[in-house]
């Protein structure tokens, strides 16, 4: 079958005003795919009761994520609204149907879609399984799963658990493209770090995003008296929201003696305040302790920045070691430390910098779509 055959997309998940990285990377597919196909973006009246979701749902503070014409009509809540949905899907009758898929809370509403909807579907996996564990995740991921006709992974770790739901799945492994929307301006670092406060001769580490255990910040504190030691002029930023954690992690600074060499910058970052730390950092680091990818190493290629990450789950899929970044053992502080000590003392910054931008294609939306066009032709020659 030709690539003319695909020609109308529904595409379903979070956008502008959802403030989540998949928001974004919804976002940034939608753009990519409509240069080719008709593509209707189809999101949520009503995404996640306030009590499950603590963090910020939506940011109105930038609109370059915003899609127009996108159909707000998924209530996640009412089954009613799901079959009403799905009728509105098939009256827009397209090929294909892609969904986003990242976590058990939307078992209900995406299975009434899968099950309802006439066209291909193809399941985009973020998380096969959720980062942290919920009860009976397996099986609500499998009750939903079981209806689509393919899926993109993005990760070793999610093609592992997809077959080990799934074993006779239809899939694609490809790579999570890189978040390079998030550089508005051009910020030069010089600039960045003025508007931030930062010396200029500064050793600059950057931990970004929401704090979570399974994100390993822990072990970076804990890294950071042997940073201070062998490289003086270091300094973290840590910037996201804590939480309720925030305590946890002051005492760990103060245990470590370190405070004097970490900048902390809580709360949620609205997306056009995102350029300014990833501008003034050196290197970004992933200590995470799972993983199935990392939206967080995406953005940082985005700025072109090298990356030392934990080897686990799917980080090792996205930094080539000693390339784009170093890999490090993960929940082993002196890993981290000897890692960072090395970047600054040993690496040539310039050539990893370089090695970033070789790997644009790897990481390009154009990649994705293709990706999809290739998955959509082996589904229609079956």
């Amino acid at each position: 079958m030709g690539k003319m055959n695909l020609r109308k997309i529904v595409l379903i998940g979070p956008v502008y005003p959802y403030s989540s990285g998949i928001s974004h990377y919804t976002s940034l597919l939608c753009s990519n795919l409509s240069k080719t196909y008709d593509v209707t973006m189809v999101s949520f009246s009503f995404q996640y009761p306030q009590f499950l979701y603590r963090k910020k749902q939506k940011d109105y503070s930038n609109d370059s994520f915003r899609i127009n014409g996108t159909k707000y009509w998924i209530n996640t809540l009412n089954p009613f609204n799901w079959l009403k949905v799905a009728k509105n899907i098939n009256e827009l009758d397209p090929d294909l149907v892609i969904m986003e898929w990242w976590h058990p809370y939307f078992t209900f509403c995406f299975r009434t879609l899968a099950k309802s909807v006439r066209a291909k579907i193809i399941f985009i996996c973020h998380n096969v399984l959720p980062h942290e564990h919920v009860p009976l995740d397996k099986t609500w991921a499998g009750l939903t799963l079981k209806h689509a006709d393919a899926f993109i992974v993005q990760s070793g770790l999610d093609e592992k658990d997809l077959k080990r739901l799934l074993p006779d799945a239809v899939y694609k492994k490809t790579v999570h493209p890189t978040y390079d929307a998030f550089r508005m301006k051009n910020t030069s670092k010089a600039a960045a770090r003025a508007q931030l406060s930062i010396k200029e001769d500064e050793q600059v580490l950057l931990f970004f995003g929401f704090v979570r255990k399974y994100k390993g910040l822990k072990y970076l504190i804990q890294a950071m008296p042997a940073i201070k030691k062998s490289l003086p002029k270091s300094r973290l930023l840590i910037v996201g929201d804590f939480g309720d954690s925030k305590p946890e992690y002051l005492e760990l600074i103060a245990q470590a003696g370190v405070d004097d060499v970490i900048s902390i910058y809580d709360g949620y970052i609205p997306d056009k305040e995102v350029e300014q730390y990833f501008a003034a950092s050196d290197v970004v680091v992933a200590p995470y302790v799972s993983a199935t990818q990392s939206g967080i190493i995406q953005i940082a290629y985005g700025f072109e920045k090298p990356v030392i990450a934990t080897a686990v789950g799917g980080l090792p899929d996205v930094v080539n070691d000693s390339v784009t970044g170093y890999l490090v053992e993960s929940e082993n502080p002196s890993a981290l430390s000897d890692a960072v000590i090395r970047f600054f003392n040993d690496t040539d910054i310039a050539a990893m910098e370089q090695g970033v931008r070789d790997a644009a294609y790897l990481f390009s939306w154009d990649r994705m779509s293709e990706t999809i066009q290739e998955l959509y032709d082996q589904l229609s020659d079956q």
